[in-house]
């Protein structure tokens, strides 16, 4: 049975503070009965408002969750308390064989395993016609190349008016346009153009920022008047950037990348019902960074659980790209929870490079592709300090990054807290510009920062 899961890292899988909160005060001994654990199942009952208990149980090996309880948050409150008992208190679990209801779930678990992986070696039986997927692709690519050539005169006006009255327009300058993209069938240009109504209303620096938006969508519309000229992993991003989806099949026929992947962080955006779930993984022996997107609509719960400060051995076929980021897990194996030393330390100690290096790293990749919004930075003995209202990150050699403007006030003291002054590692987003820090390690701990 694994022992060393963190309270910090169990509560990082609540979807909700209520329910973190609900599934702390659940995680007392004397509230659950027939707690047990055999190899990476753990289970128990507990008493709620009904004539049976609940049952709960947790497959150690993904972390995944059942419960008999009727709530549809995904764990619910149960299965966080049970998962924070055995973090905390882990001598209450007796090792013995699953009771049937146990032992159910997890035969099914591993019946639906083999069968996937059984349909993913078969050869499809059935492929689509090619020319009618040619047919619908030319149709797709001149509807795209109407709303590239109209989206090109509007820029032009645009700058040709100047940005300076912008913060007086309305959303809807924004939306009228992003709607257009929709309907030329390019989603990556109306997301761009949505995004940029935030920009305009941003604050200070609002300008420069606007203007370097723009133009990295014009570079995009340049790009692809002359794509046919470009190299092959430019053509794939300008595709990727324009909103031309590649099937998860087609990808993950690509070049299998095997390694021991530390989960260094992970940030979950609401775009209205939508959930969107990045989450950065570290290859310890290829120091290879990847990112895994992934959605949920409303309550739905995310497909995989993926723990931050977790190692997950794991073969990665990344998305084709100019500067390959993004990629999609072909095969998985148990999570296994931070050895007693700071999760990959010995092993990502040579490979975490200076301030300086991880911002020349950036630079390189920005230089290979220049849409790049966020960019995984791993960063060694750096001390966050406040100078005046902003979060700045120093160095040993006194270099600063500046973190996220709009930081919120007690996440800044928070990550000052855990540092007590002294370096730490800490793992974040950076924009070009700015940081948003993820995670840090204090010493033998891994935290997750609420983002």
């Amino acid at each position: 049975m694994q022992t060393q899961w963190t309270p910090e890292q169990v509560l990082a899988l609540a979807p909700d503070a209520a329910s973190a909160k609900n599934g702390r005060g659940l995680a007392i001994g004397h509230k659950w009965s027939s707690l047990g654990t055999h190899q990476s199942a753990v289970w128990g009952e507990c008493q709620g408002s009904g004539k049976n208990p609940y049952r709960t149980q947790i497959d150690l090996s993904e972390p995944a969750f059942r419960c008999s309880c009727p709530s549809r948050k995904f764990p619910c409150k149960h299965g966080l308390a049970l998962f924070l008992l055995l973090a905390e208190q882990s001598s209450g679990f007796a090792e013995q064989e699953p009771p049937d209801w146990v032992a159910e779930w997890l035969l099914s678990r591993t019946q639906r395993s083999q069968k996937q992986a059984q349909k993913e070696t078969q050869p499809k039986e059935q492929t689509a016609d090619p020319q009618a997927q040619a047919k619908r692709a030319a149709a797709r690519q001149q509807k795209v190349s109407a709303g590239i050539q109209e989206l090109r005169l509007w820029l032009e006006d645009r700058i040709r008016q100047g940005l300076a009255t912008l913060p007086q327009e309305s959303y809807q300058l924004w939306d009228t346009v992003a709607a257009r993209m929709v309907d030329a069938q390019a989603p990556g240009l109306a997301r761009r153009l949505r995004d940029l109504a935030g920009t305009v209303h941003s604050g200070a620096g609002w300008c420069d920022a606007t203007l370097a938006s723009m133009s990295q969508i014009y570079l995009l519309l340049e790009g692809c008047d002359r794509i046919e000229t470009l190299p092959p992993e430019v053509q794939a991003e300008l595709r990727t950037q324009i909103g031309w989806a590649i099937s998860q099949e087609e990808v993950l026929a690509g070049k299998a990348h095997a390694d021991l992947w530390l989960i260094v962080g992970q940030r979950i955006q609401q775009e209205d019902r939508l959930k969107v779930r990045r989450t950065w993984l570290y290859g310890l022996e290829s120091s290879t960074s990847a990112m895994l997107l992934d959605f949920a609509h409303g309550q739905q719960p995310f497909e995989q659980t993926l723990l931050p400060g977790t190692c997950l051995e794991a073969e990665l076929v990344f998305y084709p790209s100019a500067y390959p980021l993004r990629a999609l897990v072909k095969t998985r194996r148990e999570s296994v929870p931070l050895s007693k030393s700071p999760p990959g330390y010995a092993g990502i100690e040579d490979a975490i490079a200076s301030l300086t290096g991880q911002v020349a790293s950036y630079s390189q990749a920005y230089a290979a592709c220049p849409w790049l919004e966020q960019f995984p930075l791993l960063l060694q003995a750096v001390v966050p300090l406040r100078d005046g209202e902003r979060w700045l990150l120093r160095d040993a050699q006194g270099l600063v990054l500046p973190l996220l403007s709009r930081l919120k006030p007690q996440q800044g003291w928070q990550l000052l807290a855990l540092s007590g002054g002294h370096p730490l590692t800490l793992f974040g987003e950076w924009n070009g510009t700015e940081l948003l820090p993820l995670s840090v390690w204090v010493e033998e701990a891994f935290y997750g920062l609420a983002s």
